[in-house]
């Protein structure tokens, strides 16, 4: 089943960098972005995750969390938010990456003619309701942050 427009975003419960558990419900009455990502440290991640660093105050202003997810370590996770200055929360995935699945974000991936089990750079918008107000499946790393508040008006 797909995830559509206007459905009920999964809810679930991630630690996040320092090992603090963090469920999506807790954040009911505000916009959360959650952008999937495959891992930290490597050049499209560390686009996309500076590209949300440097809209951050835009987003905070506006009163929209940001949650990124990887399936790394808390470990690689505090590093690379200590290597670039990242002022928001990363969660871990840890594998099967049973959140990723709900969100239709880890799959079967393909690279240099390699077939493996991966998470997919997907992004979503969770309205105050609760709901996916948006979806990029097809991300620009180094503009998602970008494009997210250009389509709410926020740019």
């Amino acid at each position: 089943m797909t995830l559509q427009i206007g459905d009920l975003a999964p809810d679930f419960t991630l630690p996040t960098q320092d090992g603090t558990p963090l469920q999506l419900a807790s954040f009911k009455g505000q916009r959360v972005v959650i952008y999937f990502y495959p891992k930290d440290n490597t050049p499209g991640c560390t686009k996309e995750a500076c590209n949300f660093r440097d809209r951050w105050s835009l987003f905070r202003n506006n009163g929209i969390q940001v949650l990124g997810i990887s399936k790394d370590a808390s470990s690689s996770h505090i590093k690379f938010i200590d290597k670039y200055d990242l002022p928001f929360l990363l969660l871990t995935d840890a594998e099967p990456c049973p959140v990723a699945t709900a969100y239709e974000s880890y799959g079967l991936k393909k690279f240099m003619g390699r077939e493996y089990m991966g998470m997919m750079r997907h992004t979503f918008v969770i309205d105050q309701q609760g709901k996916i107000e948006a979806k990029y499946l097809k991300v620009k790393a180094a503009s998602m942050a970008d494009q997210i508040l250009e389509d709410l008006g926020m740019n």
